[in-house]
């Protein structure tokens, strides 16, 4: 292999010795940090599925924590790690870096995390070359031997991709997520609005849904106009579906299962909603979005291929009934 740069991506000393001893088919062990919620943990499977073509005949470990194991792509990887996350803080420090150990040597290190504890996992854990994404130059110096530019302004699942890049694969593009799910079937084909989020900060407001939801439904009769409520008290949808006086193709939906709702969003012809991991997972099953941005940034999450658009402004306002509705119109009228 060798490092394939000019601008954009820093290797140190170590890395530029070692990377042209180094060949793909003679790579057996890699192991991948991903410390993420699960709408962050979909946007690894392009990652992973391009880890296994590059290197055929390694063992990939998929490296988690206890907290954020919800989503993970195990179907990709040959063995999980599990380190103690914030659920677990009752372990003393002597537990907590026995079970990072456990990780063990590996000719190949992936952080996609860039977390306090995946600094601490690549530290603890030795191999021929550290790669990563930092947010700070300082951190590539202290952590890494390899690492490409981390940009707000990208998005993430292929700002990902360019670690593989950087040693000379050439990935596929559109990025291939493979989801391994069935599409829900419906009598009648569906559109689905998620107004929640995280944290309510990110959330656009409930009667703009209800406004969005009322235009839709009269745009679009022939589909069903399905309002996903979240899981906890503050994401009641009531406000929303009062606003629809009882009209038959507005439903309320409230899904506990992960599998039945990663199986709503890959059979939706188009989900509308906020900066959250739902919209994420849309994405990864190939479903057209239309995402609601002014607390957060747009361009990390807004894959810029296929039927997604991202609704702000310029200045950071709420974006208005009126741009959202027409965005939707034109993913839907794009087919």
């Amino acid at each position: 292999m060798k490092l394939w740069f000019k601008s954009g991506g820093w290797a140190s000393k170590k890395a530029r010795q070692i990377v042209g001893t180094l060949a793909p088919q003679d790579i057996k062990t890699v192991a991948v940090i991903r410390h993420a919620a699960v709408g962050d943990m979909v946007l690894t499977r392009p990652f992973l599925i391009e880890l296994r073509r590059f290197f055929p005949n390694a063992k990939i470990t998929l490296s988690l924590t206890t907290n954020y194991t919800r989503g993970a792509p195990e179907d990709l990887v040959d063995d999980v790690h599990v380190v103690y996350g914030n659920d677990q803080r009752g372990h003393s420090l002597k537990e907590q870096i026995a079970r990072a150990k456990e990780l063990g040597p590996q000719d190949l290190l992936f952080d996609l995390a860039a977390t306090t504890r995946s600094f601490w996992l690549c530290k603890l854990t030795p191999a021929k070359l550290k790669i990563g994404f930092p947010y700070h130059l300082a951190q590539r110096y202290l952590y890494y031997d390899v690492t490409v530019s981390r940009s707000d302004m990208r998005f993430e699942a292929e700002n990902m991709l360019e670690m593989l890049n950087i040693l000379g694969h050439a990935t596929q593009y559109p990025p291939l997520f493979d989801m391994p799910v069935q599409p829900t079937q419906r009598l009648r084909p569906y559109i689905v609005y998620f107004p929640s989020a995280s944290t309510s900060i990110k959330c656009w407001p409930h009667s703009h849904f209800a406004e969005l939801v009322k235009q839709m439904a009269e745009r679009y009769p022939e589909h069903d106009h399905i309002v996903l409520q979240g899981i906890a008290e503050w994401e009641s949808i009531d406000e929303i579906m009062a606003a629809q006086n009882g009209r038959e193709n507005a439903i309320g939906m409230k899904l506990d299962d992960f599998d039945a709702t990663v199986s709503l969003m890959k059979g939706a012809a188009l989900l509308v909603g906020n900066d959250t991991g739902i919209r994420n997972i849309a994405i990864a099953c190939e479903t057209p979005t239309v995402g609601i941005f002014f607390a957060t940034d747009p361009f990390r999450y807004w894959p810029r291929y296929h039927h997604h658009e991202a609704a702000f402004t310029p200045d950071g306002q709420v974006p208005s009934v009126e741009q959202v509705f027409e965005l939707a119109s034109k993913v839907m009228d794009a087919g």
